[in-house]
């Protein structure tokens, strides 16, 4: 019998092919619209996932509290220094941690002036990382403490548009009136900071820029067996004690990579929920599209019900029919919603790895995700439909044959 419905259905939309198409537009521009920005979505969350894989959960970052990017601190009174460093090496649980100076020079490459993000490190920063990933040097050589003027340029000032004339391996880079040459090329992370930047010993940035003692970051990595959030809450008391400060009034940052992951979440999930929830009103345009469709569907066909009635067919006959035929709207908009959701979500992803570069934009291919918007839109086309389905099952056969 359902079978027969499920037919019967089918050719009554094909009869109706221009009222079916524009009904099912409301459906299937919102289903396309979750499905592409839940599947972009859930790409940037998998690649920052990733990210914070190579960062590791064993690890601490400690900052400045202050408004602006990492570095941008000039008070005496916010700036992290040495002796902090020391403070933090001294902690029970602290493996190893390093600082890293973060700051923007004027820098030069065949007479090209760029301002560009400086990073000053000490060899030992890299030993905080068991996998750097694509942090790693691909063309050269990564620095070392005796490479007082040697410089590792990120990605893009290889292979991106910083410059005219690319930097390549052997180069002279001027950073701040000193030269230095280029001796390695890192491998593309995606976001601009890392590949815009340049990487030079630490001591040397300190030098040329005439800084006393800063850290413009400290990194942590604890000791198997000890809790990173136990680690970083002493971190916190020593530091506030040396540094002659109160708590909750202190002027530094004290986060484990999993809080930090867990805030980037927090905040992707809020964004990704308001997007998903302006496409949905699409959805409930779609829906209002079914009702009033069935609904004039109904009034059409109100002596095809009472010839139907007359010849033995139930209230519940009909009802059914007419529900399977709006859950049928629903359900094929959001076919053509799901496949159009797909290809808007892959050429997002194209342009963004070809044209940008960044593999930030991913599409993330989630059965559930095709599954979960087809059920919804099957579910909000036969619950659009249930009113002007009672309305035709209620119809008394007499009625329904004299109706003009």
């Amino acid at each position: 019998m359902l079978k027969d419905f499920f037919f019967l259905g089918l050719n009554n939309l094909k009869r109706r092919k221009v009222r079916s198409w524009l009904t099912m537009i409301g459906i299937f521009i919102g289903i396309a619209a979750v499905v592409g920005l839940i599947s972009l979505g859930q790409g940037l969350q998998d690649y920052i996932n990733e990210q914070f894989e190579i960062l590791g959960g064993d690890k601490i970052i400690i900052e400045p509290k202050n408004i602006g990017p990492p570095g941008s601190a000039t008070s005496k009174n916010l700036i992290l220094t040495s002796k902090d460093l020391e403070v933090v090496r001294d902690v029970k649980g602290v493996s190893k941690a390093e600082g890293i100076i973060m700051k923007s020079g004027v820098v030069t490459l065949k007479d090209e002036i760029n301002v560009v993000f400086t990073l000053g490190m000490d060899e030992g920063y890299f030993e905080l990382f068991e996998n750097l990933g694509n942090f790693e040097v691909i063309e050269g050589k990564e620095l070392t403490d005796n490479d007082k003027y040697k410089v590792v340029v990120g990605y893009n000032h290889a292979h991106g548009d910083i410059w005219d004339k690319p930097a390549q391996l052997r180069d002279t880079i001027t950073v701040e009136d000193v030269d230095f040459k280029v001796i390695g090329i890192r491998g593309k992370i995606g976001n601009p900071f890392d590949d815009n930047a340049i990487s030079i010993p630490k001591e040397t940035l300190k030098e040329i820029l005439n800084i006393e003692d800063e850290e413009s970051q400290i990194i942590v990595k604890t000791e198997k067996g000890f809790d990173p959030e136990t680690v970083a809450k002493d971190i916190e008391r020593r530091l506030r004690a040396s540094r002659n400060e109160k708590e909750d009034q202190e002027t530094f940052d004290v986060t484990t990579s999993e809080q930090l992951l867990e805030t980037f979440q927090n905040i992707f999930m809020v964004v990704q929920g308001v997007l998903v929830g302006i496409a949905a009103i699409s959805l409930l345009v779609g829906g209002i599209g079914i009702m009033n469709t069935m609904y004039t569907s109904v009034l059409e066909r109100t002596k095809e019900i009472g010839t139907m009635k007359a010849i033995g067919a139930k209230n519940s006959h009909i009802l059914t029919l007419f529900l399977i035929e709006s859950g049928l709207l629903g359900l094929m908009g959001g076919i053509i919603g799901v496949i159009l959701g797909i290809s808007l979500a892959k050429a997002a992803e194209y342009v963004a790895g070809i044209y940008i570069g960044s593999p930030l934009l991913h599409a993330s291919l989630n059965p559930l995700i095709i599954i979960g918007a087809l059920a919804f839109s099957f579910i909000i086309g036969t619950l659009s439909g249930v009113l002007p389905a009672m309305q035709a099952a209620r119809l008394r056969p007499a009625d329904a044959l004299r109706y003009e």
